[in-house]
């Protein structure tokens, strides 16, 4: 399970760095009556905020082929999930996020903003930042739903494929013990999954008439701070220590042994 644990500590770092380059910055502007930031500060943020999201996209593309060869053919999963492997793939996804959030950054900032430059935001967001523009941003969009379909419906469609083979496996499984088990590895990722593409698909793929300041605003909040935070307690309702220290203090009854 080597390869797992390689992924579930890159996909934290990714949580961490999401988390750290926007926060931060947030809380400041809260408790603080100057809420500013430079242009510099703001491309810097949306670069690295658009390039670990990226990165974490594709990441759950190779989470769900991790889950399929461990439950389809938990034999050879050493031998097919070797570290070289892990790690190739690990750095396509990194490829992925540092090329295509360059894209992004440059397509916006580019533009012309003539004032007064107050994002609407709690933090220098695309979609956000595009209404600051005193230029025509059709274009803007346009590459904004391109990448939208490549960064999160190819690999969401990706991972559908694999648990729709996961789930054909597991209904072969003859004990209901076995099946449950199968699907418990799955449930975890398939949660965390949901909390992350829906959200970004509705901030990056509809058009930019039908967005609202507001909904954005919650939105990012969603996938930015609330899945980020989730996203340990999923993965570690697994552990049967967790899981007996969480029902002992909720008094909901005992962990299975």
């Amino acid at each position: 399970m080597l390869s797992w644990v390689i992924i579930l500590s890159v996909l934290c770092i990714m949580d961490m760095g999401c988390v750290t380059t926007t926060v931060p910055q947030m809380l400041v502007h809260l408790v603080s009556k100057k809420k500013t930031i430079s242009y510099i500060g703001c491309v810097t943020q949306m670069y690295i905020f658009l390039m670990l999201g990226i990165t974490e996209s594709w990441l759950f593309a190779i989470m769900a082929y991790d889950r399929y060869v461990a439950i389809c053919h938990p034999l050879r999963y050493k031998v097919i999930m070797s570290t070289l492997l892990c790690g190739s793939m690990v750095a396509f996804c990194g490829f992925w996020g540092i090329s295509c959030a360059l894209i992004y950054t440059v397509s916006v900032m580019i533009l012309p903003y003539c004032g007064p430059n107050e994002i609407n935001h709690f933090f220098c967001e695309v979609p956000a930042v595009l209404k600051l523009a005193c230029a025509d941003t059709s274009l803007n969009y346009q590459v904004d739903f391109i990448l939208g379909f490549i960064l999160l419906l190819v690999p969401l469609s990706l991972i559908i494929i694999v648990y729709i083979n996961i789930f054909a496996a597991i209904l072969r499984i003859c004990s209901a013990q076995g099946r449950l088990k199968a699907f418990s590895t799955c449930a975890s990722h398939i949660t965390v999954v949901s909390m992350f593409s829906i959200p970004c698909m509705v901030m990056y793929m509809r058009p930019g008439s039908e967005s609202s300041p507001e909904e954005d605003k919650k939105l990012a909040l969603f996938y930015n701070i609330i899945s980020a935070f989730l996203n340990p307690i999923i993965y570690s309702l697994r552990n049967k220590d967790v899981k007996r220290a969480f029902l002992k203090v909720t008094g909901w009854g005992k962990a299975p042994e």
